[in-house]
């Protein structure tokens, strides 16, 4: 374990191409594409990314390319992306998988990330709101802890309003899994957050990746050994990425007798209403202890 750690800590902060190491998550649509600075594995049958992985330093955030604009379909998408005027009249947000704002270091990786298949419906107040602040967070993360790698996407199942000539499904949920490897070992927070009008603190849309994993059928970090993978994926680590200067209330990480609702998924795809007081996280039903 400790060599797979090393040889990782050594090569994320030189890393610029997220397929240059075997971190990328397993794909449901056996349709990877790799772009300059991010991957992503396309559904066709949604038109959108299942998932967007790119690395992200706080180097790269010192960049000064501005923001282009120009949303184009994804020439290489061999089944076809779907289009900007997909979203027209629509009444949704062609929001940014991989941020706009993450990419202003280089002109390439700018205009890559306005490429169709980086985009997935959102509601305005979603991606003006609490999707922004995340965007947000991650980046301050990135400055504080140096290099992450991150994972996006919509949750592509269900039966999902279409939108467009094209028929791009509106995920009703959306995801971001942030990791940080470092000397001792990895941390990540994942999130797991509505698509409509936030009405709670960003923390409290932490959930666990083994969640995330059982709701979209995808293996976020295969490369990691069950040992590291069972610690990594198990836990909301509230306090390794949220301080005490930010007021957040930690909801999903329960002290005792804290009574907070559930961080498992539903049959029916939605957070579980129920309230519990195991540290884990996870009501009775879902293996609270």
């Amino acid at each position: 374990m400790k060599s797979l750690l090393t040889s990782l800590v050594l090569i994320i902060p030189t890393l610029s191409f997220a397929q240059d190491i075997n971190l990328l998550p397993t794909s449901t649509t056996q349709q990877i594409v790799y772009h300059t600075y991010f991957t992503l594995s396309y559904s066709e049958p949604h038109e959108q990314a299942e998932w967007v992985a790119y690395l992200l330093t706080a180097q790269r955030l010192s960049g000064n390319i501005e923001r282009s604009n120009k949303f184009r379909a994804d020439s290489s998408v061999i089944t076809g992306s779907a289009h900007s005027s997909d979203y027209a009249k629509s009444g949704y947000d062609k929001g940014h998988l991989a941020p706009a704002a993450d990419m202003k270091y280089d002109s390439i990786a700018m205009k890559e990330c306005f490429l169709m298949s980086n985009m997935s419906p959102q509601l305005p107040s979603f991606n003006r709101g609490i999707w922004k602040e995340l965007e947000e967070s991650v980046r301050s993360w990135a400055l504080e802890k140096d290099s992450l790698f991150i994972v996006a996407g919509g949750v592509l199942k269900g039966n999902l309003t279409p939108i467009g000539v094209n028929e791009v499904a509106v995920p009703k949920y959306f995801y971001k899994i942030i990791l940080h490897i470092n000397h001792s070992e990895p941390e990540a927070i994942a999130f797991l957050l509505p698509n409509e009008t936030a009405t709670q603190r960003l923390s409290d849309y932490a959930i666990t990746i083994d969640s995330l994993e059982t709701l979209t059928d995808i293996d976020f970090f295969p490369v990691f050994p069950n040992s590291i993978e069972n610690i990594l994926e198990s836990k909301i680590q509230i306090k390794q990425w949220f301080s005490e200067k930010q007021e957040v209330k930690e909801t999903n990480t329960p002290s005792s007798g804290t009574s907070v609702q559930c961080s498992q998924i539903t049959k029916n795809g939605t957070r579980c209403k129920r309230k519990t007081t195991s540290p884990n996280g996870k009501c009775y039903q879902h293996g609270g202890n």
